[in-house]
């Protein structure tokens, strides 16, 4: 996927179609789970067994029940990025939106009239809320250069209960304050969306605009925000420890992983359960979906312990 040698190169895509393919089999046991107040920063997936055990109506219960809502932050610079996010994995969002930090005819968007980071992904939360906040549960902010398994993140959000204060993603520490980095994506369940659009009313404690004197990301002052409401940045990780929401793209993470440890690529690469890469490039999309979605090994059968099937327009898999 990164242009290098000829060998390398058959080895990251053979490395990385392998990696990929397996994340739907969902290999996670369990670990901490979030309450209120939360008090873990690190959690995990359900125990695949556990939810083996559910019966049939049980599972399709809560397969329908999981509603995610994905918040696409693009501007007029990204269009190629913006195109192949529309025809790849946002079509498995239960329904994704564009906000763009102006009007672009070329695609349908929503404006939010400023290309400040944190000014955009308020507005967008604001606007996603005020139209969807009875229709959906799981809030899911990305950029255009990141890769979503949607399947993935609902698994990993099954046996969490939306209607608490959930911040979760790929968590990194700047002094006092745990963040969710944007580039891995960032999932707000809707009780902690309530939170914070009540705090958004309290400019002393969530200003409308970065900082004065000097900028601040949007992604730190979105966890600022929360913060003053007891809201905290949970890292998600499969039972390795493992990040499963990924701010590298998969090219990057096989090639540290062959350079730390040549013998265990795929063990050093990459999570099962991965949900989110960053840093991809419009045609890398194309082909993670091709390992994802399509890419199958007839004589394997493989027990789910869920099915969560994307919406009607979803014609890619």
């Amino acid at each position: 996927m990164i242009s290098e040698g000829g060998s390398f190169m058959r080895g990251m895509l053979i490395g990385g179609g392998f990696c990929l393919v397996v994340t739907l089999l969902g290999h996670i046991k369990l670990g901490h789970e979030a309450t209120t107040p939360h008090e873990h920063h690190h959690i995990q997936a359900p125990n695949k067994e556990d939810v083996l055990k559910l019966t049939d109506a049980e599972r399709m219960e809560l397969s329908q029940s999981m509603r995610v809502y994905c918040i696409i932050l693009v501007r007029p610079k990204d269009l190629s990025l913006w195109a192949a996010v529309r025809t790849t994995w946002s079509k498995h969002c239960d329904q994704a939106d564009y906000y763009s930090s102006e009007n672009v005819k070329v695609f349908d968007s929503i404006s939010v009239d400023s290309s400040d980071t944190w000014t955009m992904m308020r507005k967008a939360i604001q606007m996603s809320y005020e139209n969807h906040k009875h229709e959906y549960n799981w809030f899911f902010i990305a950029q255009p250069s990141t890769f979503a398994i949607i399947e993935n993140l609902k698994f990993f959000l099954l046996k969490k209960n939306p209607s608490e204060p959930f911040y979760i993603g790929h968590t990194v520490k700047d002094g006092e304050l745990d963040y969710v980095d944007v580039a891995g994506g960032i999932v707000l369940s809707i009780g902690s969306v309530n939170r914070l659009i009540s705090v958004m009313s309290e400019p002393d404690k969530c200003p409308e605009t970065g900082g004065i004197i000097w900028k601040v990301s949007g992604d730190k002052q979105l966890a600022m925000c929360l913060k003053y409401k007891g809201v905290v940045a949970e890292n998600a990780e499969d039972s390795e420890g493992k990040n499963v929401f990924n701010t590298k793209s998969v090219g990057t993470l096989i090639k540290e992983a062959m350079a730390s440890d040549p013998q265990k690529v795929v063990e050093g690469c990459c999570s099962d359960m991965a949900i989110t890469f960053s840093g991809q490039s419009p045609n890398h999309m194309q082909v993670m979906m091709y390992g994802v979605y399509r890419l199958r090994a007839y004589g394997r059968s493989f027990n789910d312990a869920m099915v969560f099937l994307p919406p009607p327009n979803s014609d890619n898999d």
